[in-house]
């Protein structure tokens, strides 16, 4: 899939918000409408390194289950996550928080995500799947973040380790 990229501005300075996204266990919070059952893949959950597993619910999605890592987390600008997801975790999944200081204190979030499938079958899937579905579930995410952290409702569940 292409990249589809939402943004939302956030009424909390950049370090607030780039300190609860850099904490993947956050991340159910305000995603769980659409990436359910998370599990991290370790303890710590914070930083370079955290990871977690969900299943993506969509559209013809036999194979649900997919797992991102945080790979760079730059204070207080910017988070790569890599992952895989799909049949046998073939299609490489990336996705990038971008945190940039707005007038007045604020922060805007720049979220995108991209499916990388290498099969016909896949991409097919995907087409189905479509960005559409993926940037309604990410834009509601978005507005789910701004809550949180500016009115502290909204939130769903923290992910924790399978088990603990």
């Amino acid at each position: 899939m292409d990249p589809v990229t939402v943004s939302v501005t956030i009424d909390k300075p950049r370090e607030v918000v780039f300190d609860y996204l850099a904490d993947i266990a956050n991340h159910p919070e305000f995603m769980d409408h659409f990436l359910k059952d998370w599990r991290l893949t370790r303890v710590e959950s914070y930083g370079r390194g955290a990871g977690a597993r969900f299943r993506v619910i969509g559209p013809l999605n036999r194979f649900s289950w997919e797992d991102v890592t945080f790979l760079e987390v730059q204070p207080p600008h910017r988070i790569l996550a890599v992952g895989r997801g799909g049949k046998f975790n073939r299609i490489k999944t990336s996705a990038e928080w971008r945190l940039e200081p707005t007038a007045g204190g604020g922060t805007r979030v720049e979220y995108t995500y991209e499916t990388v499938p290498t099969l016909f079958s896949d991409k097919f899937v995907d087409a189905v799947r479509g960005r559409t579905w993926f940037r309604l579930g990410a834009k509601r995410g978005m507005k789910r973040l701004q809550a949180i952290l500016e009115e502290g409702r909204d939130r769903g569940q923290r992910a924790t380790v399978a088990g603990l």
